[in-house]
């Protein structure tokens, strides 16, 4: 019997100063500007300059006039400012820092920069932001004014009406990360500044430009930033005027109803790529009467010398103009590519994405140019790029950088066909290092990574089948992922001295997944290999239940006829029942043997070759046994071997297939109990306990992925009061004429299904095809999703 279970970044900002001392940042943000020029401490006496000074206004013993010590921090981030020296680093702790005119004007070095570091929300034990101002009282916000080799990490400004957020003014070789802000008149790079970056960083409500790069200044990067600015023509959210050589990349953009990037004035020989810019109105929607102001890149004929365009992604529902190029409006991009010769590579399309099957196709994922200067290794957030298995490889470099500040990471997987091939016999020694039953209650673990054509890493899940055989007494097994806190969930259920196979998909930990025998007895195993799913393979294609194969119809073979004693029997799968008549590499069926004369097993495998020493399912004479399958198609076909003395009937339901083109992708999780009608259980509505009544159904509710398509589910069948099935499908239209499993009379039965899912209710509906009630258990392996 199964068991009962048992049971885009956000602003944190905590820590305030007291009023005392925010009176007294005041006076310090004005004294200490006359001791800028102060060497750092210890310069020039017996006593080296320490190598990080410490700023904390909530220590109890913070003191500005003090060492700057952990013990003893500054107070104020300016205190710190006025003494820090090259190779120095500022360490500022989480807090709201009311300072007036927080100015930087000393310098580090090429090789011993200062550096000034806010707690980093990537790192473990972030406990919030340090805040330059407040919503309460913004200040001057940060400046930064003639100095060189200066860099500032994790930050956030609350810049005052008509105060800068950042104002690099002058300043060289300066970089800010992770330096966000609110109000004010956002981030300014002005005054013959040369060579300073603005990365990963996030700017909301800035009154004109959110990013200004002006003033002459020269090679100027804006990159992995994400920059919402406020309606109005002269707010764009980057403006580069007069200045040369800036290079703005892989930044997400919303512009509400006013233009993305422009560049004006003496601004040639820049670099515009990666970015993703949408200028609509709340993210997706018209601009109508303010579409004049939504243009998505605008570069005037004074800065068209030089520079390049390409890569970018314009949203189209703006209403806006996509491109202002030297004067002239393109609506489209291949309007824009032939005037210009640039944007070869851009798309003008959607820059925010729902998921589901009538969505367009998304143009930022795995499509940027990753050797594009300025770009950096990982995205806003520290992330580093992944491969979305849905969509193909377009960008440079490896290909699977995506356009915009943000990596999109909720990526699924892709199924590679490996098998059937042998990896676990507790009998036979494979997969283990004696021939040795699994004790009771022990647990086994395999290794299933860098064996039998598995990859040794990027691996996460795979697809076996497992059976149980000479168990001494009864009892259940939990497959799962290695290390992994064990599940209250059961993979398959025996008597004493049966055999019992079911397939399983379950994700990989560690390369290896383990088994747990919950029995009071031992019990040997196998584990036959089906495939595994990874960034690279085949994607699958829900289709059905549908029945492919009834040798008592028939359908599927010319005539009724049983499969005899150690006969073979072969299938034509491809350009049948909606799989494609060719570039279909794998199917999933529902398997079913009825009417078996003797016991033994059935192998299903590849057409074209001899049938390899693996099984599907096992049954005993006269029983009814089901089991899904999933097994490589060759030739258009695959093969059938009944390993009996005695003839047996066949039946196939097919689930679903597998093709290299594809849009829905995998999504391993759990494995995780979502119903078990013992219990008052389940979604989407509350269910008190109880049976499903004969010829009644269970409407389950499926976890996982944005929008699955179909659900991999372990469905057990526990306490019937009679012989039955149990047919599981989507819920719409009539039950189908397939089973998901078969059952006797107080029997406890479990098989694998893959089952479609109600679109409008992210839901699965189990069928009892039988004259008495039965209870339902149900544990999710994961989602195919789009």
């Amino acid at each position: 019997m199964p068991r009962l279970r048992t049971t885009t970044s956000t602003r944190t900002r905590t820590g305030t100063s007291t009023g005392t001392r925010a009176r007294a940042a005041l006076a310090v943000g004005v004294t200490l500007l006359g001791t800028l020029g102060l060497p750092a401490v210890g310069a020039g006496g017996a006593q080296a300059a320490v190598t990080t000074l410490y700023v904390d206004n909530t220590a109890a013993g913070c003191a500005d006039g003090g060492p700057g010590s952990k013990s003893v921090p500054y107070c104020h981030i300016a205190a710190a400012a006025a003494v820090a020296g090259p190779g120095q680093t500022v360490e500022i702790a989480r807090g709201q820092y009311e300072e007036t005119d927080l100015t930087v004007t000393r310098s580090g070095t090429a090789g011993a920069p200062i550096t000034f570091r806010g707690p980093s929300p990537y790192e473990p034990g972030y406990g919030g932001s340090a805040v330059i101002g407040s919503s309460a009282h913004p200040g001057g916000g940060l400046t930064v004014r003639g100095a060189r080799y200066v860099v500032f990490e994790y930050l956030e400004v609350d810049a005052a009406a008509g105060r800068p957020v950042v104002l690099a003014d002058g300043a060289r070789d300066v970089s800010f990360t992770g330096v966000s802000g609110t109000g004010g008149t956002g981030v300014r790079i002005t005054g013959g500044s040369e060579r300073v970056r603005y990365a990963r960083a996030g700017l909301w409500g800035a009154q004109g430009a959110a990013v200004t790069v002006d003033g002459g200044s020269t090679g100027t990067v804006v990159s992995t930033n994400y920059v919402v600015s406020s309606v109005g023509e002269d707010h764009p959210a980057v403006l580069v005027d007069g200045a040369p050589n800036t290079v703005v990349v892989a930044n997400s953009t919303l512009g509400s109803c006013s233009p993305g990037i422009v560049l004006t004035g003496a601004s040639g020989g820049a670099t515009v790529e990666n970015n993703a810019v949408n200028a609509g109105r709340d993210i997706d929607s018209p601009c109508d009467t303010w579409s004049y102001m939504a243009t998505g890149i605008t570069v005037a004929a004074s800065a068209v010398a030089g520079t390049k365009a390409d890569y970018n992604v314009v949203d189209s529902r703006s209403g806006g103009t996509p491109y202002r190029w030297a004067g002239a409006d393109y609506a489209d991009q291949p309007s824009f590519t032939a005037a210009s010769g640039q944007g070869a590579h851009d798309f003008v399309s959607p820059t925010t994405f729902w998921r589901g099957p009538d969505r367009p196709v998304n143009h930022l994922i795995d499509s940027a140019d990753e050797n594009a200067p300025g770009m950096l290794p990982t995205d806003r957030q520290g992330k580093s790029q992944v491969d979305d298995p849905t969509l193909p490889n377009t960008g440079t470099g490896g290909g699977t950088r995506d356009r915009g500040a943000q990596e999109y990471l909720t990526v699924g997987s892709a199924y590679t066909p490996a098998g059937p091939v042998r990896l676990l016999d507790t009998r036979e020694a494979i997969g283990v290092p004696s021939t040795q039953a699994v004790p009771a209650g022990g647990t086994l673990d395999l290794p299933v990574t860098g064996v039998a054509g598995v990859p040794a890493t990027g691996v996460t899940a795979v697809t076996l089948t497992v059976t149980a055989t000479d168990p001494t007494q009864d009892g259940d097994l939990t497959v799962y992922p290695h290390g992994q806190d064990r599940p209250g969930v059961s993979t398959l259920n025996w008597t004493g001295g049966r055999t019992v196979p079911n397939q399983v998909t379950v994700p990989v930990k560690d390369g290896k997944v383990s088994f747990w025998n919950h029995s009071g007895g031992t019990v040997h195993l196998i584990a036959d290999l089906a495939g595994y799913y990874s960034p690279k393979g085949d994607l699958f294609h829900q289709q059905g239940p549908t029945r492919l194969l009834d040798t008592r119809a028939p359908i599927g073979v010319p005539s009724a006829q049983a499969v005899p004693a150690f006969g073979t029997l072969e299938l034509p799968v491809a350009g049948v029942a909606g799989v494609p008549a060719t570039g279909a590499t794998a199917v999933t069926m529902n398997v079913t043997v009825t009417e078996p004369e003797q016991d033994g097993h059935l192998t299903v495998y590849p057409h074209g070759g001899a049938a390899p020493e693996t099984s599907n399912l096992n049954w005993t004479a006269g029983r009814t046994v089901a089991n899904l399958v999933t097994v490589p198609v060759k030739d258009g076909k695959v093969s059938f071997y009944n390993r009996s003395g005695g003839t047996v009937h066949l039946i196939a339901d097919l689930a679903g297939y597998h093709s290299a083109e594809g849009r829905v992708a995998f999504y391993p999780g759990g494995p995780s109990r979502i119903m078990d009608t013992r219990q008052s259980w389940g979604r989407p509505y509350y269910r008190p306990a109880g049976t499903v009544p004969a010829w009644g159904s269970l409407t389950v509710f499926v976890n996982g992925g944005s929008y699955p398509a179909s659900a991999t589910l372990n469905i057990t069948v526990t306490e019937p009061g009679a012989a039955g099935h149990l047919t599981a499908y989507s819920g719409v239209g009539p039950v189908p004429d397939t089973s998901t499993l078969n059952f006797e009379a107080g029997q406890t039965v479990a098989n694998q299904a893959v089952v479609p899912v109600n679109p409008s209710g992210n839901s699965v509906v189990l069928y009892n095809a039988s004259d008495a009630p039965a209870h339902f258990v149900v544990d999710s392996s994961g989602t195919e999703s789009y």
